[in-house]
């Protein structure tokens, strides 16, 4: 009687280490967003993208983190996405704008601000009705990152159309330049100017701001054209010599 030869014990191989969840990917790719590192944070974005293309969260996010990094047409191919994946989400649309923008495709920039408008009188978009403007726009003017907000209706007390939040490189707010055009000077160059205000011009001046700090850059007519006013706000950056307020505070 021969007896049975013992039974081979393979050792057991080591668990494959658990991948993260598209959520936690997600969440490493915001935190790096908000500590002012897009690269990193469109990576995560990315990756969690392989694990679900279809995921609305990451799909946006990886769109803002390219427009943090002036990938114009990046941001359009994921807001677009987003898009195509919830085309109802108020916050799709409003990185859209943004994403056409850097990619220089201002036509449909223009089509997503009408849009916008829309969407702001709409009761059944509680969302968009809430805000009083959003972000048109990023793009680098020197050693600085510019933020242009457009807003729906002219806000506080001296009408401001546009604001151009001015950054540094670690994201530091360091100087605001509004687009205003309050009453008393429209009332003003309206008398002297007629013709012009019965068409529809009005009064526009570039002002900067930092809580108490204040300065005139200049007076300009005519209507309020955002590349007409981005051009203007880009001259007075270009032309400024010495450190804007908030960077001589550091």
């Amino acid at each position: 009687m021969s007896l049975a030869a013992p039974a081979m014990v393979r050792p057991q191989e080591p668990a494959a280490p658990e991948q993260p969840s598209v959520a936690e990917t997600t969440e490493k790719g915001l935190a790096a967003l908000k500590s002012n590192q897009p690269q990193q944070a469109l990576d995560f974005f990315e990756q969690a993208l392989r694990s679900n293309p279809n995921d609305v969260a990451a799909t946006l996010l990886a769109a803002t983190a390219a427009l943090n990094l002036y990938k114009g047409d990046l941001a359009v191919k994921y807001a677009e996405k987003a898009r195509d994946l919830d085309s109802n989400n108020w916050k799709v649309h409003t990185t859209l704008v943004a994403a056409y923008a850097a990619a220089g495709k201002k036509m449909q920039r223009d089509q997503e601000r009408e849009m916008l408008r829309h969407l702001h009188d709409d009761p059944h978009a509680p969302d968009a009705m809430q805000t009083k403007g959003f972000l048109l726009e990023m793009f680098p003017v020197k050693q600085y990152k510019v933020e242009a907000i457009e807003y729906f209706h002219p806000v506080e007390k001296f009408h401001i159309y546009y604001r151009f939040l001015i950054r540094n490189a670690t994201g530091k707010r360091v100087w605001q330049i509004d687009v205003e055009s309050n009453d008393f000077d429209q009332n003003s160059w309206a008398k002297a100017h007629p013709d012009d205000a019965a068409a529809g011009k009005r009064q526009f001046q570039l002002v900067g701001e930092d809580r108490d700090l204040h300065a005139d850059y200049r007076m300009l007519s005519g209507t309020a054209n955002y590349d007409a006013m981005r051009a203007q706000v880009v001259e007075v950056i270009q032309e400024q010599t010495a450190p804007f307020p908030g960077e001589a505070a550091q």
